[in-house]
Protein backbone atom coordinates (compact mmCIF):
# COMPACT_ATOMS: atom_id res chain seq x y z
CA UNK A 1 0.00 0.00 0.00
CA UNK A 2 1.79 3.47 -0.74
CA UNK A 3 1.87 6.08 1.62
CA UNK A 4 -0.37 8.43 -0.10
CA UNK A 5 -3.41 5.61 0.15
CA UNK A 6 -1.90 5.30 3.73
CA UNK A 7 -2.62 9.23 4.27
CA UNK A 8 -5.99 9.71 2.98
CA UNK A 9 -7.19 6.38 4.91
CA UNK A 10 -5.66 7.50 7.82
CA UNK A 11 -7.29 11.15 7.87
CA UNK A 12 -10.74 9.89 6.58
CA UNK A 13 -10.70 7.14 9.35
CA UNK A 14 -9.67 9.98 12.12
CA UNK A 15 -12.67 11.93 10.15
CA UNK A 16 -14.95 9.54 11.16
CA UNK A 17 -14.04 9.29 14.21
CA UNK A 18 -14.21 12.77 14.90
CA UNK A 19 -17.39 13.40 13.42
CA UNK A 20 -18.86 10.18 15.69
CA UNK A 21 -17.42 12.10 18.84
CA UNK A 22 -18.96 15.28 17.66
CA UNK A 23 -22.44 14.05 16.83
CA UNK A 24 -22.23 12.35 20.07
CA UNK A 25 -21.27 15.59 22.49
CA UNK A 26 -23.99 17.61 20.71
CA UNK A 27 -26.63 15.43 21.42
CA UNK A 28 -25.93 14.63 24.96
CA UNK A 29 -23.35 16.53 26.44
CA UNK A 30 -23.99 20.14 25.42
CA UNK A 31 -26.41 21.95 26.74
CA UNK A 32 -27.80 24.71 24.29
CA UNK A 33 -29.73 23.58 20.22
CA UNK A 34 -26.51 22.64 18.13
CA UNK A 35 -28.27 20.51 15.16
CA UNK A 36 -25.96 17.54 14.65
CA UNK A 37 -25.53 16.71 10.79
CA UNK A 38 -25.60 12.91 11.84
CA UNK A 39 -28.35 12.77 14.24
CA UNK A 40 -30.62 15.01 11.86
CA UNK A 41 -29.44 12.23 9.11
CA UNK A 42 -30.43 9.37 11.20
CA UNK A 43 -33.49 11.04 12.42
CA UNK A 44 -34.26 12.10 9.19
CA UNK A 45 -33.96 8.19 7.39
CA UNK A 46 -35.26 6.17 10.51
CA UNK A 47 -38.92 8.82 10.37
CA UNK A 48 -38.79 7.59 6.62
CA UNK A 49 -38.32 3.68 7.29
CA UNK A 50 -41.63 4.56 10.00
CA UNK A 51 -43.33 6.32 7.34
CA UNK A 52 -43.14 3.74 5.19
CA UNK A 53 -44.10 0.39 7.61
CA UNK A 54 -47.08 2.64 8.39
CA UNK A 55 -48.41 3.72 5.00
CA UNK A 56 -50.09 6.49 3.56
CA UNK A 57 -53.46 5.61 4.22
CA UNK A 58 -53.65 3.65 7.77
CA UNK A 59 -55.95 4.88 10.43
CA UNK A 60 -54.60 6.98 13.58
CA UNK A 61 -54.82 4.31 16.20
CA UNK A 62 -51.80 1.88 13.85
CA UNK A 63 -49.81 5.15 13.21
CA UNK A 64 -50.22 5.78 16.61
CA UNK A 65 -49.02 2.31 17.76
CA UNK A 66 -45.85 2.50 15.41
CA UNK A 67 -45.41 5.76 16.05
CA UNK A 68 -44.98 4.86 19.74
CA UNK A 69 -41.54 3.43 19.04
CA UNK A 70 -39.94 6.02 17.11
CA UNK A 71 -38.38 8.33 19.71
CA UNK A 72 -36.43 5.10 21.52
CA UNK A 73 -35.58 3.88 18.13
CA UNK A 74 -34.18 6.80 16.80
CA UNK A 75 -32.23 7.40 20.24
CA UNK A 76 -30.65 3.56 19.10
CA UNK A 77 -30.19 4.47 15.96
CA UNK A 78 -27.63 6.92 17.00
CA UNK A 79 -25.84 4.69 18.92
CA UNK A 80 -25.43 2.62 16.11
CA UNK A 81 -24.60 5.18 13.65
CA UNK A 82 -21.64 6.44 16.40
CA UNK A 83 -20.69 3.05 17.07
CA UNK A 84 -20.20 2.24 12.93
CA UNK A 85 -18.53 5.36 12.38
CA UNK A 86 -16.20 4.54 15.19
CA UNK A 87 -15.65 1.28 13.63
CA UNK A 88 -15.41 1.82 9.53
CA UNK A 89 -13.18 4.90 11.24
CA UNK A 90 -10.40 2.79 13.18
CA UNK A 91 -10.51 0.37 10.63
CA UNK A 92 -9.10 2.92 8.23
CA UNK A 93 -6.61 4.26 10.75
CA UNK A 94 -5.32 0.35 11.38
CA UNK A 95 -4.45 0.40 7.67
CA UNK A 96 -2.88 3.32 7.52
CA UNK A 97 -0.46 2.39 10.40
CA UNK A 98 0.23 -0.94 8.19
CA UNK A 99 -2.21 -3.70 9.69
CA UNK A 100 -1.93 -5.96 6.54
CA UNK A 101 -5.86 -6.71 5.24
CA UNK A 102 -8.91 -5.18 5.04
CA UNK A 103 -10.47 -8.08 7.50
CA UNK A 104 -7.60 -8.01 10.03
CA UNK A 105 -8.25 -4.67 10.81
CA UNK A 106 -12.04 -4.96 10.68
CA UNK A 107 -10.86 -7.17 13.22
CA UNK A 108 -8.80 -5.38 15.39
CA UNK A 109 -11.16 -2.31 15.55
CA UNK A 110 -14.04 -4.37 16.21
CA UNK A 111 -11.55 -5.80 19.32
CA UNK A 112 -11.29 -3.01 20.23
CA UNK A 113 -14.37 -0.93 20.35
CA UNK A 114 -16.11 -3.53 22.27
CA UNK A 115 -13.33 -4.33 24.60
CA UNK A 116 -13.77 -7.76 23.45
CA UNK A 117 -9.99 -8.47 23.33
CA UNK A 118 -10.27 -11.35 20.52
CA UNK A 119 -7.44 -9.66 18.62
CA UNK A 120 -4.51 -8.86 19.66
CA UNK A 121 -2.43 -5.92 18.41
CA UNK A 122 1.49 -5.97 16.82
CA UNK A 123 3.50 -3.00 17.66
CA UNK A 124 3.56 0.39 20.20
CA UNK A 125 1.11 2.18 17.86
CA UNK A 126 -1.69 -0.36 17.35
CA UNK A 127 -1.86 -1.02 20.96
CA UNK A 128 -2.25 3.00 21.60
CA UNK A 129 -5.19 2.33 18.98
CA UNK A 130 -6.73 -0.25 20.21
CA UNK A 131 -7.11 1.50 23.85
CA UNK A 132 -8.36 4.66 22.37
CA UNK A 133 -11.17 3.41 20.26
CA UNK A 134 -12.06 1.16 23.55
CA UNK A 135 -12.26 4.26 25.11
CA UNK A 136 -14.42 5.74 22.74
CA UNK A 137 -16.64 3.32 22.81
CA UNK A 138 -16.99 2.40 26.06
CA UNK A 139 -17.82 6.62 26.17
CA UNK A 140 -20.17 6.69 23.54
CA UNK A 141 -22.45 3.60 25.36
CA UNK A 142 -21.84 4.86 28.68
CA UNK A 143 -22.75 8.94 27.33
CA UNK A 144 -26.45 7.83 26.07
CA UNK A 145 -27.03 5.34 29.36
CA UNK A 146 -26.43 8.45 31.16
CA UNK A 147 -28.50 10.45 28.77
CA UNK A 148 -31.74 8.09 29.46
CA UNK A 149 -32.48 9.98 32.53
CA UNK A 150 -32.15 13.37 31.46
CA UNK A 151 -34.86 12.38 28.55
CA UNK A 152 -37.46 10.66 30.30
CA UNK A 153 -37.25 13.13 33.60
CA UNK A 154 -37.71 16.11 30.63
CA UNK A 155 -40.41 14.19 29.28
CA UNK A 156 -42.19 13.10 32.85
CA UNK A 157 -42.17 16.90 33.56
CA UNK A 158 -43.94 17.67 30.27
CA UNK A 159 -46.37 15.27 30.45
CA UNK A 160 -47.49 16.45 33.78
CA UNK A 161 -48.65 19.74 32.16
CA UNK A 162 -50.54 17.56 29.25
CA UNK A 163 -52.18 15.47 31.57
CA UNK A 164 -53.67 18.19 33.66
CA UNK A 165 -54.67 19.86 31.10
CA UNK A 166 -57.43 16.72 29.98
CA UNK A 167 -59.77 17.93 32.85
CA UNK A 168 -59.17 21.79 31.85
CA UNK A 169 -59.97 21.30 28.19
CA UNK A 170 -61.57 18.30 27.37
CA UNK A 171 -60.19 15.59 25.27
CA UNK A 172 -59.96 16.39 22.54
CA UNK A 173 -58.77 19.56 23.87
CA UNK A 174 -60.48 22.45 23.09
CA UNK A 175 -59.91 26.70 23.70
CA UNK A 176 -63.25 27.21 24.29
CA UNK A 177 -63.53 24.17 26.66
CA UNK A 178 -60.77 25.26 28.58
CA UNK A 179 -62.30 29.03 29.15
CA UNK A 180 -65.77 27.87 29.80
CA UNK A 181 -64.72 25.35 33.02
CA UNK A 182 -63.13 27.74 34.34
CA UNK A 183 -65.56 31.08 33.94
CA UNK A 184 -68.24 28.63 35.98
CA UNK A 185 -65.35 28.29 38.50
CA UNK A 186 -65.78 30.88 41.12
CA UNK A 187 -62.69 33.73 40.32
CA UNK A 188 -62.22 32.92 37.17
CA UNK A 189 -59.85 35.11 36.16
CA UNK A 190 -57.57 34.97 38.96
CA UNK A 191 -57.55 31.11 38.83
CA UNK A 192 -56.78 31.95 34.46
CA UNK A 193 -54.33 34.02 35.41
CA UNK A 194 -52.27 31.18 37.59
CA UNK A 195 -52.69 28.64 34.74
CA UNK A 196 -51.24 31.12 32.12
CA UNK A 197 -48.00 31.91 34.62
CA UNK A 198 -47.60 28.24 34.97
CA UNK A 199 -47.76 27.50 31.49
CA UNK A 200 -45.31 30.40 30.65
CA UNK A 201 -42.91 28.38 32.87
CA UNK A 202 -43.76 24.90 30.75
CA UNK A 203 -43.48 26.08 27.41
CA UNK A 204 -39.91 27.43 28.58
CA UNK A 205 -39.25 24.13 30.01
CA UNK A 206 -40.14 22.72 26.63
CA UNK A 207 -38.28 24.89 25.11
CA UNK A 208 -35.19 24.27 26.59
CA UNK A 209 -35.47 20.30 26.73
CA UNK A 210 -36.85 19.93 22.94
CA UNK A 211 -34.49 21.88 21.94
CA UNK A 212 -31.29 20.07 23.44
CA UNK A 213 -32.76 16.20 23.42
CA UNK A 214 -33.53 16.11 19.28
CA UNK A 215 -35.70 12.80 20.28
CA UNK A 216 -37.72 14.31 22.94
CA UNK A 217 -40.83 16.16 20.45
CA UNK A 218 -40.79 12.54 18.88
CA UNK A 219 -41.91 10.28 22.29
CA UNK A 220 -45.48 10.21 22.82
CA UNK A 221 -48.02 10.59 24.76
CA UNK A 222 -48.73 7.44 27.46
CA UNK A 223 -52.40 8.40 26.11
CA UNK A 224 -52.95 7.67 22.52
CA UNK A 225 -55.23 10.91 22.31
CA UNK A 226 -53.08 13.46 24.02
CA UNK A 227 -49.82 15.40 22.38
CA UNK A 228 -47.59 17.65 23.95
CA UNK A 229 -48.11 19.61 20.54
CA UNK A 230 -51.71 19.75 20.42
CA UNK A 231 -51.49 20.76 24.17
CA UNK A 232 -49.66 23.85 23.41
CA UNK A 233 -52.24 24.82 20.33
CA UNK A 234 -54.65 24.69 22.59
CA UNK A 235 -53.19 26.93 25.34
CA UNK A 236 -52.05 29.62 22.99
CA UNK A 237 -55.40 30.00 21.34
CA UNK A 238 -57.08 30.02 24.81
CA UNK A 239 -54.73 32.94 25.65
CA UNK A 240 -55.42 34.63 22.32
CA UNK A 241 -58.93 34.69 22.73
CA UNK A 242 -59.06 35.37 26.37
CA UNK A 243 -56.71 38.25 25.14
CA UNK A 244 -58.60 39.45 22.26
CA UNK A 245 -62.18 38.16 22.55
CA UNK A 246 -63.47 38.43 25.74
CA UNK A 247 -63.76 41.62 28.60
CA UNK A 248 -62.01 41.34 31.53
CA UNK A 249 -59.30 42.98 34.13
CA UNK A 250 -55.71 43.72 32.17
CA UNK A 251 -54.16 41.34 33.09
CA UNK A 252 -50.42 40.71 31.04
CA UNK A 253 -49.32 37.33 32.37
CA UNK A 254 -51.95 35.86 28.83
CA UNK A 255 -49.65 38.15 26.66
CA UNK A 256 -46.43 36.97 28.04
CA UNK A 257 -47.66 33.22 28.08
CA UNK A 258 -48.46 33.33 24.20
CA UNK A 259 -45.26 34.97 23.37
CA UNK A 260 -43.01 32.47 25.48
CA UNK A 261 -45.22 29.68 23.66
CA UNK A 262 -44.62 31.05 19.92
CA UNK A 263 -41.15 31.95 20.69
CA UNK A 264 -40.79 28.06 22.60
CA UNK A 265 -42.26 26.75 19.37
CA UNK A 266 -40.31 28.65 16.60
CA UNK A 267 -37.04 27.21 17.92
CA UNK A 268 -38.04 23.96 18.34
CA UNK A 269 -39.43 24.01 15.18
CA UNK A 270 -36.16 25.11 13.58
CA UNK A 271 -34.13 22.68 15.87
CA UNK A 272 -36.64 20.20 14.12
CA UNK A 273 -35.58 21.73 10.65
CA UNK A 274 -38.42 23.27 9.77
CA UNK A 275 -38.71 26.43 8.36
CA UNK A 276 -40.29 29.13 10.02
CA UNK A 277 -41.37 33.25 10.00
CA UNK A 278 -39.79 34.88 12.95
CA UNK A 279 -41.50 38.09 12.11
CA UNK A 280 -44.74 37.69 10.15
CA UNK A 281 -47.07 40.55 9.58
CA UNK A 282 -50.39 40.97 11.70
CA UNK A 283 -52.41 40.33 8.06
CA UNK A 284 -50.71 37.19 6.96
CA UNK A 285 -53.08 34.48 5.96
CA UNK A 286 -53.75 32.17 8.94
CA UNK A 287 -55.00 28.57 9.19
CA UNK A 288 -58.25 29.00 10.93
CA UNK A 289 -61.08 30.99 9.37
CA UNK A 290 -63.21 33.75 10.44
CA UNK A 291 -66.32 31.69 10.46
CA UNK A 292 -64.71 29.10 12.40
CA UNK A 293 -63.81 31.27 15.19
CA UNK A 294 -66.88 33.44 15.02
CA UNK A 295 -68.38 30.24 16.28
CA UNK A 296 -65.80 29.55 19.15
CA UNK A 297 -66.53 33.35 20.23
CA UNK A 298 -70.57 32.51 20.10
CA UNK A 299 -70.38 29.18 22.30
CA UNK A 300 -68.06 31.55 24.82
CA UNK A 301 -71.13 33.73 25.01
CA UNK A 302 -73.28 31.34 25.10
CA UNK A 303 -71.82 30.06 28.37
CA UNK A 304 -72.04 33.43 29.58
CA UNK A 305 -68.52 34.85 28.98
CA UNK A 306 -68.66 38.58 28.26
CA UNK A 307 -67.14 38.63 24.55
CA UNK A 308 -66.37 41.70 22.81
CA UNK A 309 -68.93 43.60 21.46
CA UNK A 310 -66.60 44.77 18.61
CA UNK A 311 -66.10 41.46 16.86
CA UNK A 312 -63.86 42.59 13.61
CA UNK A 313 -61.15 44.14 15.89
CA UNK A 314 -61.52 41.14 18.47
CA UNK A 315 -60.67 39.15 14.87
CA UNK A 316 -58.22 41.09 14.05
CA UNK A 317 -56.06 41.09 17.31
CA UNK A 318 -57.12 37.27 17.55
CA UNK A 319 -55.73 37.06 14.35
CA UNK A 320 -52.11 38.93 15.06
CA UNK A 321 -51.77 36.60 17.46
CA UNK A 322 -52.67 33.23 16.15
CA UNK A 323 -50.12 34.60 12.93
CA UNK A 324 -47.18 34.37 15.18
CA UNK A 325 -47.36 30.53 15.86
CA UNK A 326 -49.69 29.28 13.16
CA UNK A 327 -47.06 28.10 11.01
CA UNK A 328 -44.89 26.44 13.67
CA UNK A 329 -47.76 24.91 15.44
CA UNK A 330 -49.41 22.93 12.23
CA UNK A 331 -45.66 22.23 10.93
CA UNK A 332 -44.93 20.94 14.26
CA UNK A 333 -47.72 18.99 14.87
CA UNK A 334 -47.51 17.15 11.10
CA UNK A 335 -43.91 16.11 11.88
CA UNK A 336 -44.64 14.55 15.44
CA UNK A 337 -47.92 12.98 13.48
CA UNK A 338 -50.32 14.44 16.16
CA UNK A 339 -53.62 12.96 17.29
CA UNK A 340 -56.49 15.17 15.87
CA UNK A 341 -57.47 18.58 17.91
CA UNK A 342 -59.17 21.10 16.68
CA UNK A 343 -57.20 24.42 14.93
CA UNK A 344 -54.14 22.15 15.47
CA UNK A 345 -53.83 19.02 13.53
CA UNK A 346 -57.32 18.78 12.43
CA UNK A 347 -55.74 21.24 9.43
CA UNK A 348 -52.72 19.38 9.69
CA UNK A 349 -52.40 15.92 8.07
CA UNK A 350 -49.55 13.66 8.64
CA UNK A 351 -50.16 12.68 4.54
CA UNK A 352 -49.20 15.85 3.95
CA UNK A 353 -45.83 15.88 3.26
CA UNK A 354 -45.28 19.65 2.14
CA UNK A 355 -42.82 21.79 3.67
CA UNK A 356 -43.14 24.76 5.90
CA UNK A 357 -43.02 27.76 3.56
CA UNK A 358 -39.33 29.32 3.51
CA UNK A 359 -38.31 31.57 6.33
CA UNK A 360 -38.69 35.09 5.56
CA UNK A 361 -35.81 37.55 6.98
CA UNK A 362 -37.96 40.64 6.63
CA UNK A 363 -37.20 43.04 9.37
CA UNK A 364 -40.33 44.61 10.37
CA UNK A 365 -42.46 45.53 13.61
CA UNK A 366 -43.21 41.95 15.63
CA UNK A 367 -46.74 41.39 15.30
CA UNK A 368 -49.80 41.32 17.60
CA UNK A 369 -50.39 43.33 21.01
CA UNK A 370 -47.39 43.74 22.62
Amino acid sequence: MSVAVRVVLGVLGTAAVVAAADSAVRSTVLPRASRSRIAASVSDATRAVFRLIVGRSASYERRDRVMALFGPVVLLSLLVSWLLLVLVGFTAIFLAEGVRGGARAAELSGSSAFTLGTAVPRGLTAGVLTYTEAGIGLLLVTLLITFLPSIYAAFSRREVGVNLLRARAGDPPEATTLLKRHWLIDDAEARLGDLWRSWEAWFADVEETHTTFLALPYFRSPQPGESWITAAGVLLDSAALWVAAVEHRPDPSAQLCMRTGFLALRRIATSLGLACDDDPQPTDPISVSRDEWERAVDDLAAAGLPVAPDRDRAWAAWAGWRVNYDLVLLGIARRVEAPVAPWTSDRSPVQDPRPLPPARRRRRRPSGPR
